[in-house]
């Protein structure tokens, strides 16, 4: 049975000559245009720009919460499927006896600093302690927040958002690039991973529009991970320094102050420049190996000096907890809860006061006593029975609201991130196998995510529990949280060196990211070449520094890194779907690639 081959005749309209040689003018103009509009609305109307992307978020986040969170996992169980079936599993992404082409060590040291470096420094001490005292297990009135009890949930919850999911969406994108530009030969850019379903039709509009989407979402996801880093840099810098120009330190604890955001802003985007146009094969690999050494004697020091054997048994234990809710976690999806439901669960005593007991009852961020509190009128005057029942009438909404704010926050930030690793992943992986790509880039880095995440954040639960922290670590702001539970851990020259490497690493970290992410659009933007002119990292880093500062300045004092989450949200979503149509792809080719091997060794193909 003749079997037809394959699309390969991707082609990709490159200007011959002038600034543009050797790009993709529609891309590059397109793609520009949307960035400097963004800019430019954010700098010249920057409340209605800061406004405007709230509500859209909000809007988005009612429509398509439980879209996010049922095709993320649909993710992650289509990547098992695919490694563990045997012939696929095998297969080599590249021509026959192909090696590959970095070190196990420096391939997972890149992949490990572009992938999640920034988050982990940020997040490993205050995702766990945000999560201990709310998560889904508290809002239900399980367990109280804040206690031993709701450590499993706290964990739960700190493993899913960094975990196999997380990973699973870069692979996704990553593979299908891989797959099609080293078995088939065929251009590393976003519109490959679509060849099988849409064919020539890549060739055209249609394909700009893609790969348009992937620079897009590359450059919000990028500078959501840059805004957070940006703010733990300039926390550290405190910490060493005292330097109070940096820091908003009129509020109940110290923040990074917008004019210390611009200020870390152009020191780091400037070295990230300077690292882009030296290369990957020097930039970003040696600063990749820096990090990952760095990274290990930080987490040696927690080891030595912090609740190392609270951590072992709390990885353990959570990690069992992670893979028996796996499926739950993977599809467990709310919406949002309307006022008629609302109503309608509210006992007979209880209904005339809906409208006044509703916005506390569905506060995933509150308790009962502070919606008790926070009752005037004839509502605060009701019996401690019907409050607790009107509270509980609330659990919809608390747990729509804390998914949207928690996990689906962090879906949309990998997904909007997934063009850039996912590329990044591409272009360091030539010659591994599908298997090994998929459980190199899954389960390894998770793994050592959770250790992360027990040991730091393991640490800095403890010193609350037992240590006598007293809430200082709770209290800090979430970039700051590393740093005070350093302080409560050590003193002397020992805190003073080891937040001096910390800022070092987050420095590093964050040149890394950025450096790759100016590679990966660069990349998009000429049809898949990596030699890429200098001229166009150093405009592409000018840009991605305007689009973040901008958003920044048009957020406020108050919170200052809003504007780009928000916008972030917003243009993850249309790639989420370019996503799904990613899996559909990569199913077929593997299924029909499949018949063609079987046909070449003379197996009769059905």
């Amino acid at each position: 049975m003749s079997i037809k081959k394959p699309f390969t005749d991707l082609r990709i309209r490159r200007a011959e000559d002038g600034f543009y040689e050797g790009h993709s003018l529609e891309i590059a103009v397109l793609s520009k245009a949307i960035m400097v509009g963004l800019v430019l609305w954010a700098l010249v109307w920057p409340a209605n720009a800061n406004g405007v992307l709230g509500s859209l978020n909000f809007r988005l986040l009612e429509m398509f919460n439980s879209f996010y969170i049922i095709i993320v996992g649909l993710f992650a169980f289509f990547l098992f499927i695919v490694a563990l079936m045997p012939r696929t599993g095998k297969s080599v992404m590249g021509p026959e006896g192909e090696k590959p082409e970095f070190s196990d060590f420096s391939w997972f040291s890149m992949m490990f600093g572009a992938g999640l470096g920034v988050g982990l420094m940020v997040f490993a001490t205050a995702e766990p302690l945000g999560l201990w005292g709310s998560n889904p297990v508290v809002l239900s009135g399980e367990v109280a927040g804040n206690t031993e009890e709701a450590l499993t949930g706290a964990y739960r919850y700190t493993f899913l958002h960094y975990g196999f999911h997380a990973w699973a969406i870069y692979v996704v994108t990553g593979l299908s690039l891989a797959y099609y530009a080293y078995t088939r030969g065929m251009p590393l850019t976003i519109r490959t991973a679509l060849t099988p379903l849409f064919g020539r039709l890549m060739n055209g509009v249609l394909g700009h529009v893609v790969d348009v989407l992937g620079v897009v979402a590359t450059i919000l996801g990028v500078s959501v991970t840059i805004g957070y880093g940006v703010s733990q840099f300039i926390d550290g810098l405190y910490a060493i320094t005292g330097m109070g120009w940096i820091m908003d330190l009129t509020g109940d604890t110290p923040a990074p102050s917008t004019v210390g955001l611009l200020a870390g802003l152009l020191v780091i985007m400037s070295l990230s420049i300077l690292s882009a146009v030296s290369g990957v094969g020097r930039g970003v690999k040696y600063l990749s190996n820096l990090n990952l050494v760095l990274s290990i004697i930080l987490l040696l020091v927690f080891v030595v000096f912090g609740s190392f054997m609270f951590a072992l048994s709390t990885y353990g234990s959570a990690l069992v907890d992670y893979i028996l809710h796996f499926v739950s976690l993977s599809f467990g999806a709310f919406n949002p809860q309307s006022a008629a439901q609302f109503a309608a669960a509210l006992p007979a005593e209880a209904a005339p006061y809906a409208d006044a007991l509703q916005a506390g009852a569905t506060n995933a961020w509150g308790s009962f006593d502070g919606f008790k509190s926070g009752l005037e009128g004839d509502a605060a005057a009701l019996p401690d029975s019907v409050l607790q029942a009107a509270y509980a009438a609330g659990e919809p909404g608390r747990q729509f609201g804390w998914q949207a704010g928690w996990t689906t926050f962090y879906w949309a930030w990998w997904i909007a991130f997934s063009p850039f690793v996912g590329l990044f992943l591409a272009r360091i992986s030539k010659g591994r196998t599908v298997r090994e790509f998929i459980v190199g880039c899954i389960f390894a880095p998770a793994l050592v995510c959770f250790a992360w995440m027990t040991i730091l954040g393991g640490t800095a639960i403890d010193l609350e529990l037992t240590g006598g922290a007293d809430g200082v670590i709770v209290g800090a702001s979430n970039t700051a949280k590393l740093f005070v539970t350093l302080e409560q851990m050590i003193s002397g020259g020992l805190l003073s060196g080891i937040t001096i490497m910390c800022v070092v690493l987050i420095m590093t970290f964050l040149v890394t990211s950025a450096d790759s992410g100016i590679l990966v659009m660069n990349t998009i933007m000429s049809g898949g070449d990596q030699e890429i002119g200098n001229k166009h990292k150093i405009i592409w880093g000018l840009i991605l520094t305007a689009v973040i500062g901008s958003l920044i300045l048009a957020a406020g004092e108050n919170n200052p890194l809003d504007a780009l989450r928000n916008a972030m949200i917003i243009g993850a979503l249309p790639f989420t779907m370019v996503m799904g149509l990613m899996c559909i792809s990569l199913a077929k080719a593997l299924f029909r690639d499949g018949l063609r091997e079987k046909a070449a060794e003379g197996t009769p193909a059905e």
